[in-house]
């Protein structure tokens, strides 16, 4: 199942996110050689970060988004995490005619 994480910077989120950055790049690097990452990247509002994750539920989802360097060190004031059903692209089809 896919998921999005919305994680909103705090008040301290911009000088924190240059100090944890190098962690959260290095953990993202490793789920996303794992599969797990459909998608991520920062808001260009400097709100926080989108992230869009498969995971196996709700709860495997969340505890992805608490572990997070960003989630653990204060960059993120808050953080949702919602169940998300991917439309386009289009995913290729797994099954032969």
């Amino acid at each position: 199942m896919k998921f999005v994480i919305l994680g909103f910077d705090g008040p301290e989120g911009r000088a924190k996110r240059k100090i944890y950055r190098p962690a959260h790049l290095e953990r993202m690097e490793r789920l996303n050689a794992q599969g797990r990452v459909v998608l991520a990247g920062p808001l260009t509002d400097s709100a926080g970060s989108l992230i869009v994750i498969e995971a196996d539920s709700f709860a495997d989802a969340e505890a992805f988004a608490n572990e997070d360097p960003y989630t653990v060190n204060g960059v993120f004031e808050r953080v949702e995490v919602h169940p998300f059903m991917q439309v386009f692209p289009k995913e290729p089809s797994t099954t032969q005619p």
